[in-house]
């Protein structure tokens, strides 16, 4: 085992730099921007975002526009932001800023922006609202998302007749036929998404992509998922058409006339297709892609299609990690993509021509959402690390390398006021002589010469990673503020370390994950400044999964928290929705399957359950359904295990709602004092 010297020097705090700031608090987390995506103006002096803030006491959210120039210096906001304006989109002529905003109407409509005046006005009023904006190449319309009657289309007195019938039927019940009725948080309803080409004049809109499909599809992006060629006459767009949503993940690309037409299927491949963008020079489609049916978890590859040959190309076919977000350079030579590697998000460049990309940095956290300079010679993205909240940076390409700065500094002054918790690698062995990264956090003020209790963090997926980006939902620095040290293990299944990595857990979701995530608690408590008598682990999805499998598999923590977890497989299977999963990840059925499922279920092992556990759960979360807390929560009862149960009547499968947010930060950090009696680290 050995440890990094990734982040050795920010371990201690110095006694000086203490005593001028304060521990981490969750007023402080709701008080911080969360900053956006940067969208570069088209004569690439001005980048434009959008940043939330939330209103704690109000328990809502607001968001503005902002413009900064691309060189650096003040931000400007130029929407009032009273309710939720976001999403600029450039005009092709730098003149107006699309977005969209619910400042007086229920749903987001699109909204201009005048750069020269400095006015807003409203563009739309679609019933479905709007989202996801690109603009035509020739500035005369926008293409927008919206939920659409698919009989009706952008019909405006037929899309009245449909809301009048549903406003007047005489009851709420449902009857259903099919699968997929339900999906995350909400029923299905009549509506599909579509695309909408909207014009400038206000007249004329008309639906791309017509029919009883979602295109985008919902599971798979549902936002930048089609494209508008350069010369404004064909969009590419995402759709699943096969019959039985429910236990299929394959999206193709479709081509269709901006004018209107018949829409040509270009990918054949049985995975996912998504995510595609045209080449600056009208030449290349780009797209990211899965080659199997059902795994949702394939590996994501970057695929080219020549539009003067139709013949595609996969680009980068010894690459082993997830194409993320990607842009195309301005010549159409080379993209510009993120992908994870060992715990971060980094930026790389591959040439459309062929070969291995290039690691172009990770700086000190994780990249998303980049763009680049029409000169090529700058990418600008937005950045996050485990102690700093979403930034826009600007990474310019010099003489042998590369150089990252930030270019907003909406968060510098609440941070520099916060003493956040230092931060490390710590690499061990897992199962079958694997090697597993881990991410620590150390309390502010750590003293080594102390020992401190520990809280182990297990990510969700099964296929994800923790990384060094920052979290409002599962923020480790708020474990660290209270005097914990937090390990969070990437085991098997998580993804940055390959694709045989990211596959082991399937059909073993009990099996090397469970020993790499307690061969890392075996070292953790090791550490000279860890209790080993003082050890919580929480989770949350696959996370709380592996909290309900730690219940009946080890008493080696002295406290548990699961939120959203799976705990009866078999009773899982039956009311979650996107079949595709469950199937995959057990090979089938529960009828078909039933060792696999027998096997691996938590609430098989009732009988060892020992340790006080934190049940959390949303009563609107239809991929981890509700019964599957409440049946852990009974079993625990009945046990006579020391338990508690918070349910949220209006969350789903995330907490998100601030106030709500707060209610689980305070009762999970209370449970974790309750049992690891956390106040102070005990003296050595």
């Amino acid at each position: 085992m050995k440890r990094t010297a990734v982040a050795a020097l920010f371990l201690l705090l110095s006694a000086a730099a203490f005593a001028q700031t304060h521990p981490f608090t969750f007023e402080d987390m709701m008080a911080m921007k969360r900053v956006g995506g940067p969208q570069i103006s088209p004569d690439g002096q001005w980048i434009a975002y959008d940043a939330s803030t939330i209103d704690l006491k109000a328990n809502v959210r607001h968001s503005a526009i902002y413009l900064i120039a691309s060189s650096g210096g003040t931000s400007k906001r130029i929407t009032d932001g009273v309710k939720q304006d976001e999403g600029p989109a450039w005009s092709p002529d730098g003149k107006t800023i699309a977005y969209v905003s619910n400042r007086d109407t229920p749903a987001k409509q699109v909204w201009l922006y005048d750069v020269a005046s400095g006015q807003s006005r409203r563009l739309t009023n679609i019933e479905g609202g709007a989202g996801s904006l690109k603009w035509a190449p020739d500035g005369s319309a926008v293409l927008l998302v919206s939920d659409i009657y698919p009989e009706c289309g952008v019909d405006p007195a037929c899309i009245k007749e449909k809301t009048d019938a549903e406003g007047a039927a005489p009851t709420r019940a449902r009857v259903i036929t099919s699968l997929l009725y339900r999906h995350w948080t909400a029923w299905q309803s009549p509506t599909r998404t579509h695309i909408v080409y909207f014009p400038l004049s206000g007249s004329g809109a008309r639906d791309l992509t017509p029919g009883a499909f979602d295109a985008p599809p919902f599971s798979l992006g549902g936002g930048d998922e089609f494209d508008i060629s350069p010369d404004g006459r064909e969009l590419v767009y995402a759709r699943n058409t096969d019959p039985h949503p429910e236990l299929s993940t394959n999206s193709d690309l479709f081509l269709v006339p901006t004018a209107g037409g018949e829409a040509k299927r270009i990918t054949t491949r049985a995975g996912a297709d998504t995510s595609p963008k045209y080449s600056p020079d009208g030449r290349w489609i780009a797209w990211r892609s899965q080659s199997r049916a059902g795994y949702e978890s394939d590996l994501f590859e970057l695929w080219l299609y020549d539009r003067s040959t139709g013949k595609t190309t996969r680009l980068m076919p010894h690459f082993d990690n997830w194409v993320e977000s990607y842009t195309w350079a301005p010549d159409s030579k080379s993209i510009d993509f993120v992908a994870p590697e060992k715990a971060h998000e980094g930026i790389y460049q591959v040439a459309i021509n062929g070969g291995m990309p290039e690691n172009l940095g990770f700086g000190a956290g994780s990249a998303d959402a980049v763009t680049v300079s029409r000169d090529g010679k700058s990418i600008f993205y937005s950045s996050s690390s485990l102690a700093t909240p979403s930034r826009i940076e600007v990474m310019t390409r010099m003489l042998g390398g590369t150089r990252s700065v930030p270019l907003t500094h909406d968060n510098d002054a609440l941070l520099s006021s916060i003493a956040f918790g230092g931060t490390q690698d710590y690499w061990y062995t897992g199962a079958a002589g694997a090697q597993v990264q881990a991410l620590m956090v150390l309390p502010p003020g750590f003293d080594k010469t102390k020992k401190y209790p520990a809280v182990v963090l297990v990510h969700g997926g099964p296929q994800g990673a923790w990384d060094y980006s920052w979290s409002y939902r599962w923020n480790p620095q708020m474990y660290a503020a209270r005097g914990y040290v937090v390990f969070m293990p990437n085991p098997r299944g998580s993804t940055g370390y390959g694709q045989k990595f990211v596959e082991e857990i399937s059909g073993d979701w009990g099996g090397k994950a469970f020993t790499d995530i307690m061969n890392g608690v075996d070292a953790l408590a090791a550490m000279s400044f860890v209790d080993g008598n003082r050890l919580g682990a929480a989770g949350a999805s696959y996370g709380g999964y592996m909290v309900d499998w730690l219940l009946g598999h080890t008493d080696r923590f002295k406290a548990l928290v699961t939120h959203a977890g799976v705990y009866d497989l078999r009773s899982e299977y039956g009311v979650t929705e996107e079949l595709w999963f469950p199937e995959w990840e057990l090979g089938g059925a529960p009828w078909e399957k039933p060792d696999a499922y027998a096997k691996w279920s938590p609430d098989n092992y009732v009988a060892n359950f020992k340790t006080p556990t934190l049940v959390s759960q949303g009563e609107l979360d239809f991929r981890v359904p509700v019964n599957q807390g409440l049946e852990l929560f009974t079993a625990l009862q009945r046990r006579g295990v020391p338990s508690k149960l918070m349910v949220f009547p209006d969350e789903g499968h995330w907490v998100l709602k601030p106030q709500n947010s707060k209610l689980f930060y305070q009762t999970v950090l209370d449970w974790f004092d309750q049992w690891l009696l956390v106040h102070q680290p005990s003296e050595k």
